[in-house]
């Protein structure tokens, strides 16, 4: 598409929103997985750059910046939205359902990338603001690798920021609103696999071996006290034992079991506190019945920490967009987790629920990660006027 008809377009609301919608569709119909996002990536970077935005890709990877530069302001912020699909079959039966086996836009960021293109373009030919915006498109949010690809890459360095923001639909909030808190909004997330070598032998005779499943029990039980005896009760944490394998049959005692799950909490003292206290219990259960213990912790997702100056911005943009009736700044903080919290522990900055939910889609249970997910058209435009309220708000005119 030619920078006349871009300009024609985002000039012309119904319009904007009927090929955004459009656009959306294709992207929903050709779902990229983390750090596959290529055509992903060029639809999109190829739009804004026939815009008059100055593009830069291959920055972790997929991900790329696209610089949209007003006015002599100094000033310059970040506006993020994630590009990556889900290894999921889509079961819905729209018409642009995907067409790509075993994937699908089942989180919506199918959604997010074209309303933070729509902003862009908007911004483009009708600017509200002094200074500059860099639209950050960001791969492999799903994994929560993308970010750390981009920061490792230089993303701040090569292109410094005072402030970034994001935005997330949520289905289960009404339509609509805009909603968001300061201090922790979504947990960090930390993997863990507990190896637990015993002695196998035959079921008749379990005196001969080490019970690797009783073993296993007995940790299970052990890691639910954590959060009820070690954390403070004013914080938030969950430990989740969500698989358990063995080598085991219906008449053998299995040699090995092992356990993996995950955490969730919403500061890195909780998170130091949860894996120090799981390596003891796991060692001292397995020493005291004679088993032997590997204890792996890794760290995927870091909590994502909204700070409170950008978040009364976000208030204040939502309120030109939406209303005040339909902005709340007193979010309750969701233990799912986000991989924009790596910005915020650099840059200050905000993330925000936009609420996308109506009746029929609550009825259909098409919630996120869902098979039956479709992201909601219907928002699209109250997405691009947030966004572009946002502007104007941290980068005003003088």
């Amino acid at each position: 598409m030619k920078k006349e008809q871009l300009i024609a377009m985002a000039n012309n609301p119904a319009v904007l929103e009927q090929q955004l919608i459009a656009w959306r569709h294709e992207l929903h119909m050709h779902p990229e997985t983390a750090f596959e996002e290529v055509e992903t990536s060029r639809f999109i970077s190829n739009l804004l750059e026939a815009a008059g935005l100055d593009v830069h890709r291959g920055i972790g990877g997929t991900g790329f910046v696209a610089n949209l530069k007003v006015g002599t302001g100094k000033r310059v912020i970040g506006m993020r939205a994630d590009m990556d699909a889900l290894n999921m079959t889509e079961e819905g039966e729209v018409p642009w359902r995907s067409q790509i086996p075993g994937k699908m836009h089942g989180c919506g960021h199918d959604g997010h990338m074209i309303m933070l293109l729509g902003a862009a373009l908007k911004l483009a030919v009708q600017p509200n603001f002094d200074g500059t915006i860099r639209f950050v498109f960001q791969p492999a949010e799903e994994p929560g690798t993308g970010a750390k690809a981009m920061m490792k890459d230089g993303l701040l360095e090569k292109f410094p920021m005072e402030e970034i923001y994001s935005l997330h639909n949520r289905p289960v909030k009404p339509f609509g609103t805009i909603n968001t808190t300061s201090g922790p909004i979504q947990a960090s997330e930390d993997n863990f696999t507990i190896t637990i070598q015993g002695k196998g032998g035959h079921a008749s005779a379990p005196q001969n071996t080490i019970d690797p499943m009783i073993v296993a029990s007995q940790v299970i039980l052990g890691l639910q006290t954590i959060v009820s005896r070690n954390v403070n009760p004013q914080s938030c944490a969950v430990i989740s034992c969500t698989e358990i394998h063995t080598d085991g049959a219906h008449n053998a005692i299995p040699s090995k079991a092992v356990i993996t799950g995950d955490t969730r909490s919403y500061s890195p003292e909780v998170q130091d506190l949860l894996e120090k206290r799981m390596r003891e219990i796991c060692m001292n259960i397995c020493q005291a019945y004679g088993a032997k213990c590997d204890f792996l912790y890794t760290r995927v997702f870091d909590p994502t920490i909204n700070w409170k100056d950008q978040v009364k911005k976000c208030v204040a943009a939502g309120v030109r967009a939406a209303g005040a009736e339909n902005t709340f700044d007193d979010f309750e903080p969701s233990t799912g987790s986000e991989d924009f919290g790596v910005f915020l522990q650099q840059i200050p900055g905000c993330n925000m629920f936009l609420g996308t939910g109506e009746n029929e889609v609550m009825s259909n249970n098409t919630l996120l990660h869902n098979p039956r997910f479709d992201f909601n058209d219907k928002i699209i435009m109250t997405g691009v006027n947030y966004w572009y309220e946002l502007a104007g708000i941290c980068l005003p005119k003088a």
